[in-house]
């Protein structure tokens, strides 16, 4: 005890100037083998009646160890100050203009996003969100495909292992028979958004990727309208020199279904590896609403028809950057992210 009230005494009457100083007080009070440490260390030779008392000391002492080295260290003392510094200081030209702050860019998918957003928005489609961690109702059952059905053998899904009838969704219909769900007729949405899917991850596949999904509802709609949205929708996005074409195809959430594919804009459908020397590419899948899912909304299938949509739009960036890889999306490589620095 009385160990401490002279090293207490010490503490009070040291004086800190300079940085070197400040290091050597941390180094004595304060360090591994200093003064405080050291003292914890006796606590095993002090008798057990006598601990709590020597604790409550012990305490004392370390936090004025430990508010003089803070004091100090604030006040300046521990700040390193020279003439050098000073004068580099005084000589500083504050009319000067700042040094080029490097300008970050937008990702290329963000610009692919908000350009197909930007078309569709002309013609009055509205954008809608949902969750990315889904039911089974809303991400399958409601879209025809119930329990069992081979459709879903089409999508490896996520499920959660909690809860298996928990998932992360594989497409972002989701959106869409959230929105049927409120009745709100007519709809005319694009619903944006990263889904997921178990696949291996190579140059054109990977576990995640980003969707532009629209759907259209209303009192005598026809597969005319669709077919009309989409030709505007590429010719504005791609240009008015690239070709189309309409594929039937099979969707258990559409009927009839198509595929539609563009000409290739690598080889300008001459044929090339991308496009697999056909000349053409596939951008997106699209079809009437089935008139199963309408009624599992409770829309009248006699009453209202509808067209819906979705496309990938990593793979619409492929095709407009001209890139051959899928992972460069998501590798977040400097140097491949610095080549976009402006919208298309």
């Amino acid at each position: 005890m009385q160990q401490i009230e002279t090293y207490r005494s010490e503490i009070e009457n040291i004086q800190i100037s300079n940085p070197q100083e400040l290091e050597e007080y941390r180094i004595k009070f304060l360090g591994t083998k200093g003064i405080v440490k050291n003292l914890f260390g006796e606590m095993k030779s002090v008798p057990a009646d006598k601990k709590k008392e020597f604790g409550l000391v012990l305490n004392d002492f370390k936090l004025l160890a430990e508010t003089k080295y803070e004091t100090a260290k604030e006040s300046g003392n521990g700040q390193a100050s020279s003439g050098k510094n000073k004068k580099a200081i005084d000589d500083l030209d504050l009319s000067l203009p700042g040094d080029n702050i490097p300008v970050g860019t937008r990702h290329p998918i963000n610009l692919v996003r908000k350009r197909i957003i930007d078309i569709f928005h002309r013609l009055s489609f509205s954008v809608e969100d949902g969750p990315e961690i889904e039911d089974d109702w809303h991400n399958f059952t409601a879209l025809n495909m119930p329990e069992n059905h081979p459709a879903r053998d089409m999508q490896d899904t996520f499920y959660i292992d909690q809860n298996p009838d928990w998932l992360l969704r594989t497409h972002t219909s989701n959106v869409q028979i959230r929105e049927m769900e409120k009745g709100h007729l007519p709809i005319r949405i694009i619903c944006p958004g990263r889904v997921y899917r178990n696949e291996t991850i190579s140059a054109r596949a990977h576990c995640f990727f980003h969707q532009v999904e629209g759907l259209y509802i209303d009192e005598h709609v026809s597969f005319a309208d669709l077919k009309q949205t989409l030709y505007f929708f590429v010719q504005e996005l791609f240009g008015k020199d690239v070709k189309i074409r309409f594929r039937p195809s099979y969707f258990p959430f559409t009927e009839p279904s198509a595929e539609m594919d563009i000409s290739c804009l690598i080889c300008n459908g001459e044929g090339c590896r991308v496009c697999k020397h056909t000349g053409w590419v596939e951008i997106l899948g699209c079809g009437m609403i089935h008139p199963k899912v309408l009624d599992n909304c409770n829309i009248d299938s006699n009453k209202y028809t509808g067209f819906a949509f979705g496309m990938g739009i990593e793979r619409i960036a492929m095709l407009l950057y001209q890139i051959n890889d899928l992972r460069l999306f998501s590798e977040n490589d400097v140097r491949f992210l610095r080549q976009f620095t402006s919208a298309l």
